[in-house]
């Protein structure tokens, strides 16, 4: 981003958000998504007190299944020529679509690109969705109920539940809301 000499930060946010694409990654992709995962489950280590293995490396099964599960798909988020995040959706094959992973680079924090990310993401899969976050991530604990509400008003509902398998853990939050069709989306 160049600076804004104007000083108008709208102008440089808008100029962000303009710049920002959302598409499949692709098995060619993989090498660089598994570089934005350890950027994500690094950041999450502060909230989940998780540490990488001997090799420096988190676990990443949840990789494999994006690029392999049935039901799943995984998403680049491109601010221009650079990577800016990625997305990882689950249940596709089911009743319930689950935002499984959603991440941004931190240099690409604060300027819209992660709700125009989620909303990209969330609104190429209508109907009912479920994303859990951490209530010890303030960020994301503010963020998440902005986006259910930006996609679906007041329909949507917050329910702690235990993370499986992890009782030491506090309860994650999990909000459900239904994404609505696209209008144009027989075009």
């Amino acid at each position: 981003m160049t600076e804004n000499t104007t000083g108008n930060m709208a102008d440089t946010a808008d100029n962000t958000i303009a710049d920002l694409a959302v598409r499949p990654a692709t098995p060619a992709d993989r090498p660089a998504v598994e570089r934005l995962w350890l950027m994500f489950r690094h950041d999450l280590s502060e909230f989940q007190g998780g540490l990488p293995a001997a090799d420096g490396r988190f676990r990443d099964d949840w990789v494999t299944s994006a690029f392999t599960g049935p039901g799943w798909a995984p998403y680049l988020l491109i601010r221009g020529d650079r990577l800016a995040g990625l997305a990882f959706v689950r249940g596709l094959d089911g009743p319930v679509r689950v935002l499984n992973s959603f991440f941004v680079v931190r240099g690409a924090r604060r300027r819209g690109i992660a709700l125009r990310a989620a909303r990209e993401v969330l609104t190429r899969h209508p109907g009912p969705w479920e994303i859990a976050y951490q209530e010890d991530n303030p960020a994301a604990a503010r963020f998440w109920p902005r986006v259910a509400a930006d996609l679906a008003g007041d329909a949507w509902t917050r329910e702690p539940r235990p993370v499986p398998g992890r009782p030491e853990l506090p309860p994650d939050v999990w909000i459900s809301f239904t994404v609505p069709a696209r209008p144009d989306a027989d075009l």
